[in-house]
């Protein structure tokens, strides 16, 4: 009797997983397609494909505007010239059917890579073998197709790179950003925090809110995206005061060089593509809960004056204070 009740329940098991299978793959298929015919209409409608920049740039911002609008996130300028640029890569298809087999992620991955006999093999083995985004990316990080080429045992080679395969359940893939923007679903930083971080952030927020001193609030995990990879923020304010972008991340644990080094890099992306020319450089603040001390590293800006960095520490909460926020949230 126990014996049948698992045959059943590892059936409607199997018939769940391979429905969600089906329903992440409309997804994708949909999502591409569209994404594809949006950067065809582009392109006809830039005099049939010619390149005119002006005319092209002041189209995009346009429709961005419009379609914003309308649908919400998901059509920044950034990402209608990635349709676009889709469009144009994809155009002259000899070597597949017509449909899109591979999530928008997958292609503009695939993109990336400019010899064309290259990116088709790719595309094919990721097709073939169901790979995931992070399995195409690590299949191309370890220079599959260029080892193919030079090796005399090529059976060997592919035996070899299917070890270490990284396998992703459907609902991870719904969590790529590409599809919630289409879904127009809201990204939740439950999608991406723990309880205990998730508790913490909430006290740090409330905190940097009630403490006025000219802060607004712009939002928690705030992502941003360049060369297809995504990235978030934990929480991210404006100081009308500082006239300057303020962002914090929480790390669970002890504080790597590798987490002060991608704070530097949200730093620079904030100073580079959203701050405004008249308003000052954006301060980073990192906040870390090691097992026996909590760690705060506040980055000021490069190049200030004393007298100006010290402003910036009268308003800025202090590491005290945000030492005290962790260490209440955490019981050890």
């Amino acid at each position: 009797m126990e014996i049948e009740k698992k045959d059943v329940f590892i059936d409607i098991k199997n018939i769940i997983e391979l429905s969600r299978k089906k329903i992440v793959s409309s997804i994708n298929s949909t999502m591409t397609t569209t994404y594809f015919l949006i950067g065809k209409r582009i392109v006809e409608e830039e005099q049939g494909g010619e390149k005119r920049a002006e005319y092209g740039k002041s189209l995009i911002k346009n429709l961005s505007i419009k379609l914003t609008e309308s649908y919400g996130k998901g059509f920044s300028e950034t990402n209608l010239k990635q349709m676009k640029n889709f469009y144009l890569a994809y155009k002259k298809r000899q070597t597949l059917s017509d449909e899109f087999k591979l999530s928008y992620s997958h292609y503009l991955t695939l993109m990336r890579i400019v010899d064309i006999e290259e990116r088709n093999f790719y595309e094919i083995e990721a097709i073939n073998n169901g790979w995931s985004l992070r399995e195409l990316k690590r299949q191309m990080d370890s220079a599959l197709y260029e080892r193919l080429v030079l090796s005399r045992d090529k059976e060997k080679v592919l035996e070899l790179s299917e070890k270490g395969q990284v396998i992703e359940k459907p609902q991870d893939i719904i969590k790529d950003p590409y599809v919630l923007e289409f879904l127009n679903l809201d990204e939740k930083a439950i999608y991406s925090e723990n309880d205990l971080e998730t508790g913490i952030i909430n006290h740090i927020e409330k905190f940097i809110m009630e403490l006025g001193k000219g802060f607004l609030f712009q939002g928690r995990q705030v992502r941003f995206t360049f060369d297809e990879e995504h990235f978030f923020v934990d929480l991210v304010f404006y100081n009308r005061l500082l006239k300057c972008f303020v962002l914090i991340d929480l790390k669970i644990g002890k504080l790597k060089h590798q987490d002060i080094g991608q704070m530097q890099m949200y730093v620079n992306y904030y100073d580079r593509h959203v701050k405004l020319a008249d308003e000052n450089k954006t301060i980073g603040i990192i906040i870390c809960k090691d097992k026996n001390d909590t760690l705060v590293n506040m980055t000021l800006p490069e190049g200030n004056e004393q007298i100006f960095a010290s402003r910036y520490m009268t308003i800025l909460p202090s590491k005290e204070e945000l030492r005290k926020i962790v260490e209440s949230e955490v019981r050890e």
